[in-house]
């Protein structure tokens, strides 16, 4: 049996701030739920890597997917407890913006990760209240 070796090395990536467009991704590891269950089983893990934007200093996680991404029902099952990978292993505890503070970090998103611009319907430099508009659709 052939052991896969590109996959996990692919997910241990991280690009440092000032390289790579000054992009960082994280891997953001959470329980899984089973098909089906809104409840998370803890012997299972998923691991997603995501686009950290930071905006006064706080760090945030966007779903470019929205509200069906398999990593935001995993998070909200297990109440936001999840792990960031990167070198090494943080425990996090997430929570979710209410959609009147999301659309500045938003739009730092979309200037961050430009692959998430073809899977939310708003430019790069629009102005806040186009972002306001599409918030709730976009857990923060």
């Amino acid at each position: 049996m052939a052991v896969s070796w590109a996959a996990p090395t692919r997910n241990r990536a991280r690009l440092e701030p000032g390289v790579g467009g000054g992009r960082v991704r994280r891997v953001l590891e959470r329980a899984a739920r089973d098909a089906g269950s809104d409840w998370p089983q803890f012997r299972k893990c998923r691991c997603a890597p995501l686009v950290v934007t930071v905006v006064d200093g706080e760090r945030y996680f966007v779903s470019m997917l929205g509200n069906d991404a398999a990593w935001v029902k995993n998070v909200r099952a297990a109440n936001g407890h999840a792990t960031l990978r990167s070198g090494g292993r943080e425990p996090v505890l997430l929570e979710e913006l209410a959609a009147s503070e999301r659309p500045s970090i938003l739009r730092a998103y979309l200037q961050r990760a430009p692959g998430a611009r073809a899977h939310i319907p708003v430019d790069k430099n629009a102005g806040l209240t186009e972002f306001e508009q599409i918030a709730s659709a976009y857990p923060v």
